[in-house]
């Protein structure tokens, strides 16, 4: 028992790590989208590097964190399987499968990035970015409140959040579109 939180400081280090590569790689999936779009030797130039980029952040940071972090989860419910009783933990469980959707779904918009496929508009990747942020506002809430129903409260801010997130990003858009260089 001495040694559960340095398990658990473990766990939320590689939950930190994690979602930096969580926050990050739809950011560069962004960037090789409108690269794509650009006139040659540029594109090729700018593919190539963002790929090598995009490859070493999903393979040296991001997987390795989401295996450690879910690893470290799993001691830390073994050595404490009274959290599985409470509501607010199978809650937080269902947002955690939701992580992994989103997960699995970047490495497979990875793989096509790799193999240049450009399946997606630099628009819904911008959208896509927020996947993350709104799981991880549902998780934090959960943790703190450790509460199955206060959480919606927590929902409700993210949805909220949510909404703001749209808002700016239309914004953007259309700042972008007057001044191409901001």
């Amino acid at each position: 028992m001495e040694y559960y939180n340095y398990i658990k400081a473990l766990h939320l280090i590689f939950i930190v790590t994690w979602f930096a590569g969580l926050f990050y790689i739809p950011r560069l999936f962004i960037y090789h989208i409108e690269a794509s779009q650009k006139p040659s030797p540029d594109k090729e130039i700018l593919t190539t590097q963002l790929k090598l980029m995009t490859k070493r952040l999903w393979n040296i940071i991001t997987w390795p964190s989401a295996i450690l972090s879910t690893i470290f989860a799993i001691w830390l419910l073994v050595i404490q399987p009274i959290w599985l009783t409470e509501p607010w933990m199978l809650v937080k469980l269902g947002f955690v499968v939701l992580l992994f959707l989103y997960h699995l779904k970047s490495h497979q918009i990875f793989k096509q990035l790799q193999r240049d496929e450009v399946n997606y508009t630099s628009r819904f990747m911008r959208i896509w970015n927020e996947g993350a942020t709104l799981i991880l506002f549902a998780v934090v809430f959960l943790v703190i409140l450790k509460s199955a129903f206060n959480w919606i409260f927590g929902v409700v801010g993210i949805i909220v959040l949510g909404i703001l997130l749209m808002l700016g990003i239309r914004l953007y858009r259309r700042i972008q579109q007057k001044n191409p260089n901001a």
